[in-house]
């Protein structure tokens, strides 16, 4: 029967990556890679160092899929047509991924997913896998390795525990914060904001640690009160845009 891993390979460091998933690799026949673009270049090219530097003497072939196009909020949807369009986007990779392990996949072989950070945490990998599957076409044993999210990275780099003494951590999307009035106790770790939501926040008590392209050569890092440096930190990343094609940056916001 077919394997199919699901290993989540840290933040953009190629040495960001366990033991357990270097474990993993070397299993592997296949790597099934969503292919997003010219945007998502850098990614699918971390990956392949990622193989370089860690796959001992085994071989392996990358298959690259074209991911079908994702839906945004952007687009005017409302949350119920943004939550159904989604899932419709996962059974359109689920079909596509199921293509690939029925054709480049042998009945014994193992087939990989390589996860940037982790796989639990806003990714939709583990989703897809069930979902393929519940479509009852090809039968196969699975598993996921955990790995180092941008949130660890982000602490790491900016030399802070993510939580204060006895607080919450809420972790977010840009979207949910800008439809939130308030930030709610404690740390708010906020990821996928693409339009740096915090921006609307007109609070001096609140501070910004701010991390993006994390582990890559690129990555570029800002700290301070919120409303001192967000000035510095939008321009920071539209730089950062037009020089590397890409961004992905995530930041945590807390008071005092």
């Amino acid at each position: 029967m077919r394997t199919v891993l699901v290993i989540g390979i840290g933040a953009g460091d190629p040495e960001m990556i366990t033991l357990q998933a270097v474990r993993a690799l070397n299993r592997v026949d296949v790597i099934m890679v969503l292919d997003k673009g010219k945007e998502s270049r850098p990614l699918v090219e971390l990956r392949e160092e990622i193989c370089r530097r860690h796959l001992r003497d085994r071989p392996y072939r990358i298959v690259e899929v074209p991911d079908p196009r994702r839906p945004r909020r952007s687009d005017g949807l409302s949350m119920a047509e943004y939550e159904a369009a989604v899932r419709d986007w996962h059974v359109k990779r689920a079909e596509a991924l199921e293509t690939v392990l029925l054709d480049d996949v042998a009945e014994d072989g193992c087939a990989a997913f390589l996860v940037v950070g982790d796989p639990s945490l806003y990714d939709s990998t583990i989703r897809v896998v069930r979902n393929i599957l519940d479509r009852g076409n090809v039968e196969f044993g699975w598993e996921v390795v955990p790995g180092i999210t941008s949130l660890q990275a982000l602490t790491a780099r900016h030399r802070i525990p993510l939580n204060g003494i006895g607080e919450p951590v809420a972790i977010t999307t840009g979207r949910r914060l800008s439809a939130d009035a308030e930030l709610p106790d404690g740390t708010t770790a906020v990821m996928l904001d693409d339009a740096l939501a915090c921006q609307a926040i007109d609070d001096p008590e609140v501070r910004i640690y701010w991390g993006a392209n994390i582990g890559t050569p690129e990555e570029v890092l800002r700290e301070g009160p919120l409303t001192e440096v967000i000035g510095e930190i939008a321009d920071a990343r539209a730089e950062l845009r037009e020089r590397t094609g890409w961004v992905m940056d995530t930041y945590l916001l807390r008071r005092g």
